[in-house]
Parts: C-alpha cells; sequence; structure tokens
C-alpha cells in the first residue's frame, strides 16, 4: 500500500488515537439515554438522513456511527466490547492511522450510498467490515459462541459473507446499497491480496492438474522380456511370466512355454539336448 504508507508520512501525526474507544464510549452513553429515556427522540436526531443534511443538519453525517445496536442491556455489553476488541486488535496491527482510514472510508462509502438512494443507515454494515478485516488478520482467534463452543473468527467471516450476499440479493434498494458499500474499505484492503491469493491458488490448481495427467498417463517403454525362443514379450501377454535358463550360457531369457522344453545355448554356440 505506497499511497497509504506516503497518506501516513504525511498526515499520520493527525490520526485519532484508540478511535474505538471513543465511538464504543459514545455508543453506550447513547444506549444508557435511550434506555433511561425510552420515550426520547435522541436517537432520531442522530440517524443518517440525505434529506435533513441537505436542509442543515450536517452533524448527521457522523453522528449515524453512535447508534448502538438494538439489544438488551445484557447483551449490549457484549457487543459493544467486541466491537473495542475489535477496534483495538486492528489498530495494534495496523497503527492508529491506517486504522482511522478504513473507519473513515467505510463511513465514507455508507454517506455517499445514501445520498444516493436517498434513504438513510446505520453502523451496522459498518462495523460488520471491521469483524471482516480482523477475521483477515487474525483468522485462527476463537471466540466463545454462545459462551461454551470455541470457534475460529475465519468461519465466522463466511457467514457474515453469506449474510451480506443475502441481503444484496433480497433486501430493498437502501439495504443493497448499505451492504455494498460497507465493504469498499475491505476491499480497499484487502483486494490486493484477494487477487494475489486467487492466482497463486489458480497457479497451484494448473501445476496439480499438469502433475496427475502426466502421473496417470501410461508410460511409454520399451519391452524388458522376451522369450528366446518365441520372440513373446510383456506387452504381447502381460500375464506370461519369463524366467532365466540356469543352464544356458549366458542371459537368455524364455517364456514358461519354453523354459524347460529349448536346446541350450553353450558358449561355444554348440547346442545340446532338449531340457
Amino acid at each position: 500500500m505506497n499511497f497509504l504508507d506516503r497518506l501516513e508520512r504525511k498526515f499520520g501525526r493527525y490520526a485519532i488515537r484508540q478511535l474505538i474507544v471513543y465511538i464504543v464510549g459514545i455508543n453506550a452513553l447513547v444506549y444508557m439515554l435511550r434506555y433511561g429515556m425510552p420515550q426520547s427522540d435522541a436517537i432520531g436526531k442522530l440517524w443518517l438522513d440525505p434529506h435533513l443534511i441537505l436542509q442543515g443538519e450536517l452533524w448527521r453525517l457522523v453522528t449515524w456511527i453512535f447508534i448502538p445496536p438494538s439489544a438488551s442491556l445484557v447483551w449490549i455489553f457484549f457487543i459493544l466490547y467486541f466491537y473495542y476488541m475489535v477496534g483495538i486488535g486492528l489498530e495494534h496491527e495496523w497503527g492508529s492511522f491506517r486504522f482511522n482510514v478504513y473507519y473513515l472510508t467505510g463511513m465514507a462509502a455508507t454517506v455517499l450510498a445514501a445520498f444516493i438512494v436517498g434513504e438513510g443507515s446505520t453502523a451496522v454494515y459498518l462495523n460488520l467490515s471491521l469483524f471482516l478485516a480482523f477475521a483477515s488478520v487474525y483468522p485462527d482467534f476463537e471466540i466463545l459462541l454462545f459462551f461454551i463452543l470455541p470457534v475460529k473468527v475465519k468461519y465466522l467471516a463466511w457467514v457474515n459473507w453469506a449474510f451480506i450476499a443475502f441481503t444484496v440479493l433480497t433486501a430493498p434498494l437502501a439495504g443493497k446499497a448499505a451492504a455494498i458499500v460497507s465493504v469498499a474499505n475491505y476491499f480497499l484492503f484487502f483486494g490486493r491480496d484477494i487477487i494475489r491469493d486467487a492466482r497463486r491458488r489458480g497457479a497451484t490448481y494448473q501445476r496439480r492438474g499438469s502433475f496427475n495427467t502426466s502421473f496417470n498417463a501410461p508410460l511409454k517403454k520399451g519391452t524388458i522380456h522376451r522369450c528366446t525362443v518365441c520372440g513373446i514379450t510383456e506387452d504381447d501377454d502381460p500375464v506370461t511370466e519369463f524366467r532365466y535358463c540356469s543352464t544356458c550360457d549366458g542371459h537368455y531369457e524364455y517364456c514358461m512355454k519354453h523354459l524347460r522344453e529349448h536346446d541350450h545355448i553353450r558358449e561355444d554356440k554348440e547346442q545340446g539336448t532338449k531340457g
């Protein structure tokens, strides 16, 4: 990522360190506000609504990422903690600047899609893109599914990809757009690796196919065994057995029919009696 390297050298000092901490913390505050005052319209003031943004409510360009998922008080703790763990893990691997770029790219793509389709969205798919990145960086990291079953995140990532594909196929236009753009940042960061791995797997498959073809092809070889009397070879009759005669002088081979019925060959070229 040479482009990102250049950006980081130039703007890296402006990166927000531990960005996910602020995002998760404000999500928790908004959840507690909604939990304590269920009749409040605070969430409605945060929603990503392109029509209201055009009317001057510019804060909605950012505040939609602070809308927490709808969950019970117990589950919201684990959900927000998981967001925190994923974000901290990615920032530890990439650094603050690249994590900022990843998150802000996802935000920009979601906002753009909202203006294109004319409908707002939440941060559900954006947070999903964080998990996909985490699964690519730490594929063998295990979490306890239902607090019991250890599962590697790379397998859960396939479930999330299936969910995105299902959304693209079945959801209304706004849902399709949100699902598609939510992974724009993922392909920005991992697209080159995906293409390289696909090419490598394709080359490996071709080499393996060529090897199997050559390995299974019949071997071209000359005959090894030939009867001195009748001239039959293993190509003429694969089940025929051949033996050397211990009485003949030299290496003379015979089929089983002529092994005992042939004139022995002597060094002086004189023929003896039949064996």
